[in-house]
C-alpha cells in the first residue's frame, strides 16, 4: 500500500504550457517584422568612427597625408555624422600642430567646453562638436583645410614650397582674436553680461554672486546698507548682451567689443594694451567695460 501526500502530487503533474505570444509564431531567430538596412547616418557613433580609423593604412607617410586630404575634402561633407566623426580624427591628428603655432603671450584652446548633459539625448550630444559656440575652433578647421593642403601638394612635386605667409594670418589675426571672443564669453557669462544659448534652447546667464550687505547699528534700530555694485550687476545680469550679436576687434596696441544688429554695426567699447599683454587681463578688462555699459545703457534693445 503506497501513501502518496500533497506535495508528491503536486510533483507529477505536468509543467505548464510554455508562453505564446499572441499572432503568428516565426521560427527564430528570424523575426516577422523587417528592419531597414543600416546606413551611415543610422551607425552609432563608435562604429563609424572606427570606420573613418580603418580607411588610413599602415603604407608610407605620403598615402596617409593623402587620406586626411580626401576626409577634408570629401568624406566629411557626406553628412553630419560622418562631418563629426571625421573633425574627431583631423582635429586629434593636427592639434599638436597648430598649437606650436600659437605665438606667446597668447593662449589657445580650440576645443569646445560644452559636456552633454544626462538629459540630452545621444543625437543633440553628436550634433555638438559640429555647431560648437567655440569660436576659436573654426580657426583650427581653417588650419586644417590649408595644412593638408599644402602637405599633399609637397608631396607631389618637390618644387612646391610651402609658403609661410600662408599661415600668417591665422595666427597673427584670427587665433587670437577667436580666443579673445572665447575668453569675453566666459568671463561674461560669469558676471552676467553675456547670455549664451544652451542645447535646450534656454539662455544660460550666470547669476549675480551674492554680496555681503553691511550691518549699520544706531541703538535699538538695525539698517543694511547694500552695496551699489550688486544693484549695478543685478541691472546687467537682466539685461545681458547675447554672445552672438559680439564680435571683438583686435590689433596689438588695442582690442574691443563690436555689436552687431540688424540696423547697425558699432563698437561699444575699447581698451588700449601692449604687447606683453595677455588676452586672459584684455578679456577681464573688456568685460568691466562691458558692465558698465550696460549699467548706462539698459534699453539696448539687443535680446
Amino acid at each position: 500500500m503506497v501513501i502518496l501526500d500533497e506535495k508528491s502530487l503536486s510533483l507529477m503533474q505536468p509543467p505548464p504550457p510554455p508562453y505564446v505570444e499572441a499572432g503568428p509564431i516565426s521560427p527564430p531567430p528570424f523575426p516577422t517584422q523587417s528592419r531597414a538596412p543600416p546606413t551611415l547616418s543610422t551607425l552609432p557613433p563608435h562604429i563609424l568612427l572606427r570606420i573613418v580609423y580603418e580607411t588610413f593604412s599602415d603604407g608610407r607617410v605620403e598615402k596617409q597625408r593623402k587620406v586626411l586630404y580626401w576626409l577634408t575634402m570629401s568624406l566629411r561633407l557626406v553628412n553630419r555624422s560622418v562631418y563629426v566623426a571625421c573633425m574627431h580624427v583631423l582635429r586629434s591628428t593636427y592639434l599638436p600642430a597648430y598649437a606650436s603655432l600659437i605665438r606667446s603671450p597668447y593662449t589657445s584652446d580650440p576645443f569646445p567646453h560644452g559636456t552633454s548633459s544626462t538629459t540630452e539625448s545621444a543625437s543633440s550630444a553628436s550634433l555638438r562638436p559640429a555647431q560648437s559656440v567655440q569660436r576659436e575652433t573654426r580657426v583650427l578647421d581653417l588650419y586644417i583645410v590649408l595644412k593638408v593642403r599644402e602637405d599633399v601638394w609637397t608631396d607631389d612635386s618637390e618644387f612646391h614650397l610651402e609658403r609661410e605667409e600662408s599661415f600668417k594670418d591665422l595666427f597673427d589675426l584670427m587665433q587670437p582674436r577667436a580666443r579673445l571672443e572665447d575668453l569675453v564669453r566666459h568671463y561674461g557669462t560669469r558676471e552676467g553680461v553675456i547670455s549664451v544659448p544652451s542645447a535646450s534652447g534656454f539662455t544660460q546667464v550666470a547669476s549675480a554672486p551674492a554680496t555681503p550687505t553691511t550691518p549699520t547699528h544706531s541703538k535699538k534700530i538695525v539698517s543694511w546698507k547694500t552695496d551699489a555694485s550688486s544693484s549695478r550687476i543685478g541691472r546687467s545680469t537682466a539685461f545681458a548682451l547675447p554672445f552672438a550679436a559680439l564680435s571683438a576687434s583686435y590689433s596689438p596696441r588695442a582690442v574691443g567689443v563690436v555689436l552687431t544688429t540688424r540696423q547697425s554695426k558699432r563698437k561699444i567699447v575699447e581698451i588700449p594694451r601692449t604687447r606683453e599683454e595677455t588676452l586672459e587681463v584684455s578679456a577681464k578688462k573688456l568685460v568691466r567695460e562691458l558692465r558698465d555699459w550696460l549699467a548706462s545703457n539698459p534699453d539696448h534693445g539687443v535680446r
